[in-house]
């Protein structure tokens, strides 16, 4: 696969071109004037991406040609911004992007046969969950804005619920592959709805129990949401049911509501979701500046580095409260307008075609399911950080992959792209065999 190699270092060159722009393009906002500067960071950028893109062509060459530029073409688009908002920043998201393209290619060296997760399914399911209630151990664990989603190691901080979402995944595809036909068989039909039996109904309630748990214990309603459906992506995949979905849906608003009308910090999160007017100048302030912040940019934007985040002269007055993690998205609409937010949700959109394009690949259940989650856990993380700050859902403190300042963020998502791309070069090469033995011409004794 020579020529899909060759696609994916083409597809590099402009993404390297456009941060290379993008570098110039604030620079000469910020000195009027512009430099070598720019094109020294495009360099480095594309060296690290080429040195990447050859331990692909040696390891992985059947792989999808597309998902690596595409994630390189947002982490470039981070750079910039995070570079725009904070240079010292910049350079530490530049090493995390350096140190997860290094456990990138570890996972791809050590995983080659993927297919050895399933026989660790509880183990990895155990820390799974062991992370997400980390951040709820005294000492270690950090509160940010009410929600419990970081934790401490002397000069360390990471969010765990960002690697806790690949070890979930990877449980419930293995479960769901040995599994599921006893959600289908037995199954009957309802007013039209189609109910799986009372006594298999089991691995849906405990998902769903576990996901208000999640809800209450660590404060945030994205990270439930985007495991909950997840889960039902990977439930609608193995048992082609989309009732269950239905169903499932149902619980999770059912149980939501009744959290949220008796948990004090849950209830007051919605409060400022619906009614952020009520308190503008304190919890209502970071959600009102983040929809104005928009609707200043209007369709193209003010221009790199015009945007206004704080007071002139005062630094540390915020008008837009936390513009490198939860707010980022909103910058980008300030900046670059309406038709620069399409771009960036359209490229998180062909990542999750791209993705799920692997899932039909695969010829092996764990292999569709594990690449099903996978990738509908990074597009509904998408949704909650750009659902939160458009008011279209409760803002939670979930990153925007690859765009937002985050270490934990960068490198976990290079971990679960490590996945996908051994899971479609599996896929692509079996695919490709296939191709050339029905071509094969059958030999003169066999049509005798």
């Amino acid at each position: 696969m020579t020529r899909a190699r060759n696609r994916e270092l083409l597809a590099l060159i402009p993404v390297a071109m456009l941060l290379t722009a993008g570098f110039a393009a604030v620079f000469a906002q910020e000195n009027s004037k512009l430099g070598n500067l720019s094109l020294t960071y495009g360099a480095y950028f594309f060296a690290v991406c080429l040195a990447t893109h050859i331990y692909l062509r040696i390891r992985l060459p059947n792989a999808d040609p597309y998902l690596f530029p595409l994630m390189a073409l947002l982490t470039a688009f981070g750079l910039v911004m995070i570079y725009r908002i904070d240079e010292s920043l910049a350079r530490d998201q530049a090493n995390w992007f350096v140190f997860g393209l290094i456990l990138f290619a570890l996972t791809i060296q050590f995983l080659r046969d993927y297919e050895v997760l399933e026989r660790y399914r509880y183990i990895i399911a155990t820390v799974g969950i062991l992370l997400l209630l980390a951040p709820r151990l005294p000492g270690i664990g950090e509160q940010v804005n009410g929600a419990y989603l970081g934790v401490k190691l002397g000069p360390i901080s990471f969010q765990p619920a960002e690697f806790a979402k690949i070890a979930i995944v990877i449980f419930l595809a293995s479960y769901l592959r040995e599994n599921r036909e006893v959600l289908i068989v037995g199954a009957r039909r309802v007013l039209g709805v189609t109910l799986p039996p009372i006594k298999h109904f089991g691995p849906m309630l405990v998902v769903w129990g576990a996901t208000m748990l999640l809800l209450v214990f660590i404060r945030d309603l994205g990270s439930s949401l985007m495991f909950f459906a997840a889960f039902l992506a990977l439930l609608y995949v193995a048992t082609g049911r989309f009732s269950f979905v239905v169903i499932g849906m149902a619980l999770f608003l059912v149980g939501a509501w009744f959290i949220v009308t008796t948990v004090p910090h849950v209830h007051d999160r919605v409060e400022v979701w619906l009614h952020p007017y009520r308190d503008p100048t304190e919890s209502g302030y970071q959600i009102l500046q983040s929809i104005f912040a928009q609707a200043d940019g209007g369709l193209f934007g003010k221009g790199f580095g015009q945007g206004m985040i704080s007071i002139p002269g005062h630094p540390n007055s915020a008008l837009l409260p936390a513009a490198e993690t939860d707010t980022i998205y909103s910058l980008v609409v300030n900046e670059l307008g309406l038709f620069g937010a399409c771009g960036l949700i359209a490229t998180y959109l062909l990542i999750t075609a791209r993705g799920f394009k692997v899932a039909l690949l695969a010829n092996d259940g764990f292999s569709k399911l594990l690449a099903t989650g996978l990738t509908a856990v990074f597009a509904i993380q998408a949704f909650v950080i750009i659902g939160g700050v458009t008011r279209v859902i409760p803002l939670t403190g979930v990153t925007l992959p690859f765009v937002s300042y985050g270490g934990s963020s960068i490198v976990a998502n290079f971990v679960l792209l490590a996945l996908l791309l051994l899971i479609s070069n599996r896929a692509r090469r079996e695919a490709e065999e296939g191709a050339t033995s029905s071509e094969r011409p059958e030999p003169l004794g066999a049509l005798s």
